[in-house]
């Protein structure tokens, strides 16, 4: 892990925990899912902590999807529960060539508590 990776990761925890909020991409009722680089058949979810670095991702494949706010309250409430069941790993705040770390879900909220 570059230590690129652990500040950005550091940092969403920071932000997510001060500001009670995330943001993933949605089209629709589509989320932006990549496929894992780390685990076969698993897929990961890019989060960010700031709604401009998730606009920063709205190009080429993913232009017509838009930044979608996601509570703290309601990520702990209803996505970590879904998520979890599907074995979806979070991506938080993944740079502009899509790569950082891979969290699970129950590792985030416990960093995030």
């Amino acid at each position: 892990m570059s230590d690129s990776h652990q500040q950005n990761y550091q940092r969403f925890i920071d932000e997510v925990k001060a500001n009670r909020v995330m943001w993933g991409l949605r089209f629709g009722d589509e989320w932006v899912v990549c496929d894992s680089t780390e685990f076969e058949d698993t897929e990961v979810m890019p989060v960010w902590s700031t709604e401009d670095e998730a606009r920063a991702q709205c190009l080429e494949e993913w232009a017509d999807y838009e930044p979608f706010e996601i509570s703290l309250a309601e990520f702990l409430e209803i996505w970590v529960e879904d998520l979890s069941e599907d074995g979806v790993r979070i991506g938080p705040n993944w740079d502009e060539e899509l790569d950082g770390i891979e969290v699970d879900v129950l590792e985030l909220v416990k960093a995030l508590a």
